[in-house]
Order: structure tokens, then sequence, then C-alpha cells
């Protein structure tokens, strides 16, 4: 069975997109291809106990193992060569950004405090949104009893849209809660 969200942009959002854009084809509609969901953890250097806490929380948050990110290269004002961990990363797609995506938008982001929306300027011209979290205790799958601290992660929602406006559609459609 498919993804509630998927199904959705499947039956509802593609005829909305062509009738919009007046696509002559349904393989020039936008789709999402990707959402990348990152956790950078500055002190993973000096402490390797954060840097495991990490990759089971994005693990518990995404369903799926997350890979070990390294510096490239040393900086000596951060104390840090390169080859040392700094952060997760997890690239979802298929089923699981569906539903990844479908908790992020019904679940968690209604749990953010003085949530008034997301901004249209996180677009970055190529029709790929990022944003930020800044608290990992907004989804409901991590136990706030259980983390040490606080730490925030980027989410990035990348689409085959060839603009903005395009890809702002079909976010919209897809129930992203941009500000007015």
């Amino acid at each position: 069975m498919k993804p509630r969200l998927q199904q959705k942009y499947e039956e509802e959002i593609i005829p909305r997109l062509i009738k919009e854009f007046s696509y002559r084809n349904v393989m020039q509609v936008p789709r999402l291809a990707k959402i990348t969901v990152n956790m950078g953890i500055g002190e993973a250097s000096r402490d390797i106990k954060l840097l495991d806490s990490a990759v089971e929380e994005i693990k518990t948050i995404t369903g799926q193992k997350p890979i070990i990110t390294r510096a490239r290269r040393s900086i000596a004002a951060f104390k840090l060569r390169a080859g040392m961990p700094i952060g997760v990363m997890v690239t979802l797609r298929r089923a699981r950004m569906w539903e990844f995506l479908d908790r992020l938008l019904s679940i968690a982001m209604p749990r953010v405090r003085d949530f008034k929306g997301l901004s249209r300027k996180a677009f970055d011209g190529k029709g790929n949104y990022a944003m930020g979290i800044r608290e990992q205790i907004i989804f409901p799958e991590i136990e706030y009893d259980q983390i040490d601290r606080i730490k925030g992660m980027n989410v990035c929602l990348t689409t085959t849209a060839k603009n903005d406006d395009e890809a702002y559609a079909l976010l919209r459609y897809l129930g992203v809660p941009f500000r007015n």
C-alpha cells in the first residue's frame, strides 16, 4: 500500500500542477526526488557519545541508519582535523521519504513553539527547499527523558522542479506550511 501523501500527490496534486503550469506530459510535472536529513555535531570530535546518540536519534526519527559525515579539511581554529567525525546524515527516497514528510508536516511541525510558518526565501533557485529544525524533540519518537542535549537538524527537500515557483506550488499542495 502506498503512503498517504504519495497517494494524494498522484491523485490530486499532479492534475492540479498540470492545469496550473499547462504541462503537456505527466513526466514534466515536478515531484519530490529525495529528502536529506543532516545533524551536525561540532563537539563530536571531543565526545564520541554525542555522535552515538545522534546516530540513534536520526535512526529513530527517519527509520533508516544514517552515515557519519567527516571533516574534509583541517581547521585549526576549531581544533578540527581532516577525517574527524562531525555529524550524521541520511537520505530518504520512495516510501520512507513520503512517510517522513507526512510525519514532519502533520505531527512534528505543529509541535514547534511559536510556529508561524516556513519562509519562502529558503529555495535555492533550482527548486530545492532547505529548512532548519532547532530541536529534535518535536518528533514524538524521541523520548524527552532519553536525550542528553537538544540538537538541531537540517531537512532538505529535493524536487525535480526547474524553478522555485514550480517547487513552491508542489510543496504548497503537499501541505508545507509557508508564511504569507
